[in-house]
This record gives structure tokens, sequence and C-alpha cells, in this order.
């Protein structure tokens, strides 16, 4: 798994708190951070997950280039 993954949903997470916590509390300032932090870490995961299939992709086609040199 694709490091952006993680640190992405942990940002997504760590935003989430920031919000709600904001909106709790009643500071805008705080809620529009953690809704700013969220939003980044769900593109840092994106970022993880399109990593992760072009790995994903490699594997296959040097898998198939292998099958096809055997044959």
């Amino acid at each position: 798994m694709d490091r952006n993954r993680t640190e992405g949903r942990k940002h997504e997470v760590k935003g989430a708190v920031k919000e709600t916590i904001g909106k709790v509390t009643g500071n805008t300032s705080k809620q529009v951070a953690g809704n700013i932090e969220k939003n980044a870490g769900k593109i840092q995961n994106a970022v993880g997950q399109a990593n992760d299939e072009i790995r994903k992709d490699e594997i296959r086609r040097d898998r198939a280039a292998r099958r096809a040199a055997d044959d």
C-alpha cells in the first residue's frame, strides 16, 4: 500500500475531528481548517490509490511478458 494512502487517511480523520470540534465550539476558523485538512487528505489518498494501481499494472505487464517469453 502506498504511503500516500495511509498519510492521506490520517489527514482525513484528523481534519474531520478538527472540523467537528470547530462546529461544536463555534470556532469557524478551526472548522474551516479541519475541512481543508480533510479534503487535502482525500486528495492524498486518491494519489496513493493511483500509485497502487500503476504498480499493479506494472506487475501484470511483467508477468504477461514473462509468460510470453516462456512460450
